[in-house]
């Protein structure tokens, strides 16, 4: 007889909409008959075999917090997956609270513990994953994003047009870093948007097992000098924190001391990628003679908690209540997704990459005519730059270079 309890796990970062799914779960399960409980902190406690943390769920607790930011079960990166006695612990609390359908909430990472919960629950618990992740890197069908990431753009792109704004007012320049482990989505999206200066996503070295610090430090100051060529000594460079992912290792290590998350992931978030640029940068122009004010900055734990734009708000709703319809209708093991607006699930076998043996991860495809008028609108160097020799004496000479050294110094980083 199939258990009447729906629960609702979230895990990850905060994104914004969380709520809204939350919200439109249990207001379609109970109007169905169900009984909900939110899991609170993720699968924090049902990893350690405790059962007492939850948060039985009606319409009166739901029906207003769908536009609010945060999650009201709260959320945890504890990964149960690689842990037998975890995930056993985790089986065994679901099924005492008597749990016959399961909603998880998350990114790439929770998508893949929801996968590996429901071979472990097998028919006894149907299970369903809703793609939350401001990264925008999960693989869904028409390009739709992922609930979350049109907010957190929207709300950094405000961001990026105040800094914008001040370092015309004052002079001087800004190195923002975006979240953003994989992909670079978020910090190309708030770039064009924004229309800041230059984006820079790992996305572009997609030939290169790893890039040097250097390499990126070229790309910076070769905009610096491109801009001062133009007659402006100001300017906002946008930086996917994964670029730091794609550096050797050998060179992490002189930033920081690499710690992990509980899914192996490096903690990006405390390499100080954007303190080293920025150092680096100013070091090689003062060397020159060029004193440019350069300030490091983030934009990641500001936008995940936002309160969701309406996008999200309608979006989050139709999720929910896609994931209901699908559970209910006798589906399970599947990532809850539309295709030309009507419910297409994913199956979560056809999410995994046989390589990695993880959920597949959504770059940005920098063959896409999208990515081409970004690159079009950036104030960076270019190949053309160094076709047209004048051009390039110009250039040259706003670096307090000869012709030879620049050239020498930056046609390797051309787009």
């Amino acid at each position: 007889m199939q258990r009447e309890t729906l629960a609702i796990v979230v895990g990850g970062g905060p994104a914004p909409g969380i709520n809204g799914v939350i919200s439109s779960v249990t207001i379609k399960a109970i109007n169905l008959g169900k009984k909900v409980i939110g899991i609170t902190d993720g699968f924090k406690w049902l990893s350690r075999g405790i059962s007492d943390r939850i948060l039985p769920l009606a319409v009166s607790d739901v029906s207003r917090i769908h536009t609010s930011g945060g999650s009201i079960i709260g959320t945890s990166r504890e990964n149960p997956s690689g842990d037998s006695q975890k995930m056993a612990n985790v089986v065994e609390i679901l099924k005492k609270l008597d749990v016959g359908y399961l909603v998880t909430i998350g990114g790439d990472d929770t998508a893949f513990t929801a996968s590996e919960v429901a071979k472990a629950v097998g028919k006894k618990i149907q299970v369903a994953h809703v793609p939350k992740t401001i990264d925008n890197d999960l693989p869904l069908p028409d390009n739709m994003p992922t609930f979350g990431f049109e907010t957190a753009r929207h709300v950094g792109t405000k961001i990026v047009e105040n800094l914008m704004e001040d370092a015309k007012t004052i002079t001087r320049w800004y190195f923002v870093t975006t979240m953003g482990r994989e992909a670079g989505h978020l910090a190309l999206g708030i770039g064009k948007a924004a229309g800041a200066t230059l984006a820079i996503i790992p996305e572009e070295f997609p030939k290169s097992d790893h890039i040097h610090l250097s390499t990126i430090a070229d790309i910076l100051e070769g905009a610096i000098i491109k801009r001062r060529a133009m007659g402006r000594n100001d300017g906002v460079a946008v930086m996917a924190e994964g670029l730091a992912a794609k550096i050797g290792k050998d060179e992490l290590e002189k930033l920081a001391k690499l710690k992990k998350d509980e899914h192996g992931h490096i903690r990006l978030s405390e390499i100080n990628l954007g303190k080293f640029l920025r150092n680096e940068v100013k070091k090689r122009l003062l060397e020159r003679g060029i004193d440019m004010t350069i300030v490091k900055t983030n934009v990641g734990y500001e936008v995940r908690s936002a309160a969701p734009i309406p996008f999200d708000v309608e979006y989050t709703r139709n999720l929910g209540y896609g994931a209901v319809k699908f559970l209910l209708g006798g589906g399970s093991n599947a990532i809850i997704a539309y295709r030309s607006g009507k419910l297409a699930p994913i199956p979560f076998s056809e999410t995994i990459d046989p390589k990695t043996g993880r959920t597949r991860v959504r770059l940005v495809d920098i063959n896409s005519e999208s990515y081409e008028v970004a690159k079009a609108y950036m104030i960076r160097l270019k190949k053309e730059d160094f076709d047209d020799g004048e051009n390039m004496e110009r250039l040259a000479r706003a670096g307090n270079l000869t012709p030879e050294e620049f050239e020498s110094r930056f046609r390797h980083i051309a787009m």
